[in-house]
């Protein structure tokens, strides 16, 4: 028996349920967290794990059932209240200002309105000592849209402890970190954990969730269907009981690669701030084949990413598309030759909030037939092209009227998926594609991606995630500040041998790239 088994129950809620229409996210949930506790909730996307924690913080009201905090039941949809009560939210997105520093970030909403001058001295000295105590080195002065996405992270997590709180609610917060900046935060969360700090933690990540936290909680459908305690189990029985039957990942048989539908010749881009641009990339993407990019988040990535979906054009260098060279490129050209993209962020560059999920699902192929002819759009079509991917992808959602925004991010991301394979596209730029699905879903969008390959469409999968890479690549190149690694065959390297390459030591001080 724990220390926690045994500590004060901080956080309870006692049948939780609430209804969108006719969609019930949360039925009947309950759930206890001590003092000193981690527990990791886990499910399927929409199996209402975010709506659940936004009852908790406030941000929803619940239709049923209450919310209790140190055993004091909260007024439901008053985040004040949560924020008061100590319950402190790390969102899946951050929610911070990129135009003011750290310390105003951290500082904000925490001083009355009518103190005309801000205790600042103060304000510094408590983060100082917070980001020691912690582990959460920030300089309090960086203006927050200079920072990487670790540090943002924690002043994420600098803002919920400054406000002193004892519960921490924690969305994906590994879903955009290096496995670095994960051991850290983790390093931080074990010593918030030590001193009193009770944390609910949400992610698809299920060694993460084996490695941190005490107890799990599994949601399928709104409802909970199984609690146990971490030392009991292991990850497959958590994915079983997650999906309610047995995972496996898809078989991945090699490509049979055809001929380069497109081909970059040293191709450079400027720098942009300080992200790197491309230095020199030579790379080609074939038919039938995956190619593989790995790299530490910041380190040319997106860059490229840019490049190939038209946001953006070389500095030097040339695109070819079948053996042609492209005199200009756009976002609107790189749609016409057929090149589809899974962008890295859903929510920025991959979607728009306030659309419906037909209006979204037809972003890219809206002016195509038999989408719209002579110039009129077909409305009937276009719902009933996004009910086939609702169906197809497993969309839950309550229809195709619905605004986009208010589904999770995993099924934002499996519209996107088939918006993407369905207009049968011959290059795919997948960036991140299973950021923040659970486990189920990945598999699903990898058997896709793999389908996709065999009809031969040429796919570069960008990820941070060496497993994913290695599992699905039959080519693999490594970026590090811009520069691209030789091709490297599936199977001709180790996890060891490709992390030399991402730190950089690979490059030998020079340029390296595929031939």
């Amino acid at each position: 028996m724990t220390g926690a088994d045994t500590a004060q129950v901080v956080l309870r809620l006692d049948r939780i349920t609430k209804r969108f229409g006719a969609l019930t996210a949360n039925d009947a949930v309950s759930l206890d967290l001590r003092r000193g506790e981690v527990v990791a909730l886990l499910g399927e996307n929409g199996a209402g794990k975010t709506t659940l924690m936004n009852i908790l913080f406030g941000q929803y009201t619940a239709d049923e059932g209450q919310v209790m905090v140190m055993g004091r039941a909260l007024p439901p949809g008053n985040p004040r209240a949560a924020l008061e009560a100590g319950v402190g939210m790390v969102h899946q997105h951050f929610t911070l200002a990129d135009n003011l520093t750290v310390l105003e970030n951290v500082t904000l909403g925490t001083e009355p309105l009518w103190r005309w001058r801000s205790d600042r001295a103060a304000a510094r000295d408590k983060i100082a000592k917070l980001s020691a105590d912690f582990h959460l080195a920030v300089d309090p002065d960086a203006r927050v849209g200079s920072l990487t996405v670790g540090e943002r992270q924690r002043v994420e997590i600098l803002k919920a402890l400054y406000r002193e709180a004892r519960i921490l609610i924690l969305d994906e917060p590994t879903a955009v970190l290096t496995p670095q900046e994960t051991d850290d935060l983790f390093t931080t969360l074990r010593e918030a954990v030590t001193k009193g700090l009770s944390i609910v933690f949400i992610s698809h990540k299920l060694h993460e969730v084996m490695d941190i936290a005490h107890r799990v909680v599994i949601l399928r459908h709104g409802k909970v269907v199984a609690e146990m305690a971490t030392t009991d189990t292991d990850r497959h029985a958590l994915a079983a009981a997650m999906v309610g039957s047995a995972v496996s990942a898809p078989r991945v048989a090699p490509g049979v690669p055809g001929k380069a539908l497109l081909h970059l010749d040293a191709v450079g881009t400027p720098d942009r701030g300080s992200a790197p641009g491309l230095k020199s990339v030579t790379v080609s993407l074939r038919a039938g084949q995956i190619t593989g990019l790995a790299g530490v988040s910041g380190n040319g990535q997106a860059a490229l990413a840019d490049l190939i979906a038209g946001l953006s054009t070389p500095a030097m260098g040339q695109i070819n598309l079948d053996g042609h060279t492209l005199a200009t490129w756009s976002p609107r050209a790189a749609v016409e030759h057929g090149i589809a993209r899974i962008p890295e962020d859903r929510h920025k560059t991959g979607t728009i909030a306030d659309f419906s999920l037909t209006e979204n699902a037809i972003l890219e192929s809206y002016h195509k037939p038999p989408m719209s002819r002579a110039g009129w759009m077909s409305w009937p079509q276009a719902e009933a092209e996004t009910q086939a991917i609702i169906k197809g992808y497993d969309v839950r959602c309550p229809g195709p009227d619905t605004r986009i925004r208010l589904l999770s991010g995993g099924n934002m991301q499996k519209l996107i998926l088939g918006r993407v394979l369905e207009a049968n596209p011959r290059i795919i730029l997948a960036n991140q594609p299973v950021r923040g699905l659970d486990i189920g879903a990945v598999n699903y969008v990898h058997e896709q991606l793999l389908k996709a390959r065999d009809r031969g469409a040429a796919v570069l999968l960008i990820s941070e995630d060496l497993d994913e890479i290695m599992a699905l690549s039959d080519v693999i190149h490594v970026m590090s500040e811009g520069r691209l690694s030789p091709e490297f065959a599936r199977g001709t390297m180790t996890p060891a041998e490709l992390g030399v390459w991402m730190a950089g030591h690979g490059f030998d001080g020079g340029l390296a790239h595929a031939s």
